[in-house]
């Protein structure tokens, strides 16, 4: 199923991406659609449930500003990690590769989100 959209570029981003669709021999909607589709991760049912950090209390944003991932689920990402650069990961590995990469990129929305919230409510300082 598709969804078809109507949106307005910049001049400059278009005609880089026309650039590319030539030199590619596609065409540029085609284009556009991988590069979204690399750039925005997916998001799991769990994260998307979610109250909007918006509606949060202040003393939830802040918690939110601290969120980290499980010791645990941190140290075996490290460990993936740094067995998929010796290239030694089997299937299995690949596979809870990806479950803890979506796990910490979702938290790390989560957190980015609530540091924005706190900033814009005055809850903490901008980072300089």
């Amino acid at each position: 199923m598709s969804t078809q959209i109507i949106i307005t570029l910049p001049d400059d981003i278009y005609q880089r991406a026309e650039r590319f669709a030539r030199l590619a021999n596609r065409d540029v909607a085609s284009i556009l659609v991988d590069t979204i589709q690399l750039s925005i991760p997916p998001i799991s049912d769990e994260i998307t449930d979610l109250e909007p950090v918006s509606v949060l209390s202040d003393e939830q944003v802040l918690v939110l500003t601290e969120l980290q991932m499980e010791p645990e689920q941190d140290a075996r990402l490290s460990e993936l990690l740094d067995r998929q650069q010796s290239d030694t990961l089997n299937e299995g590995d690949r596979s809870e590769l990806q479950i803890l990469m979506q796990v910490y990129q979702e938290g790390l929305l989560r957190k980015a989100t609530a540091l924005s919230e706190a900033v814009k409510r005055g809850l903490i300082e901008p980072l300089s």
